[in-house]
């Protein structure tokens, strides 16, 4: 399975842009679709994820700036960032939970992306 991110970029603060991440592959079904950043130096932390449902949650540094979304058809799944802030700096990862089925057994992985850089400018 591959993640392919596109959309990051530099933009000033109080900009948008939009990321957008498709998994291809032998894929069965994508359960939860995540994406996380991870600054110079820091950690990498959850920024949004969606279930298959379209259950979602963030985290509080984005709420009401950020919005996940999922297309189901096209194994791919959005985050448009709005009211964007130099903190939010970052290198982008989309994440995956995906199901495999061989037709008998079931199992799951773990994907990631390679990482889109989003650069807010003050």
């Amino acid at each position: 399975v591959q993640l392919v991110e596109s959309g990051g970029g530099l933009v000033q603060t109080g900009g948008s842009l939009r990321l957008s991440c498709a998994a291809s592959g032998s894929i069965f079904r994508i359960n939860t679709m995540a994406w996380y950043r991870q600054a110079p130096g820091k950690q990498r932390d959850l920024v949004a994820a969606i279930t298959s449902g379209g259950s979602t949650n963030y985290a509080d540094s984005v709420k009401g700036r950020f919005t996940i979304s999922r297309d189901n058809a096209k194994n791919t799944v959005y985050l448009q960032m709005n009211s964007l802030k130099p903190e939010d700096t970052a290198v982008y990862y989309c994440n995956a939970d995906v199901l495999h089925s061989s037709g008998v057994y079931y199992k799951t992985n773990d994907y990631w992306g390679q990482g889109t850089q989003v650069t807010v400018s003050s």
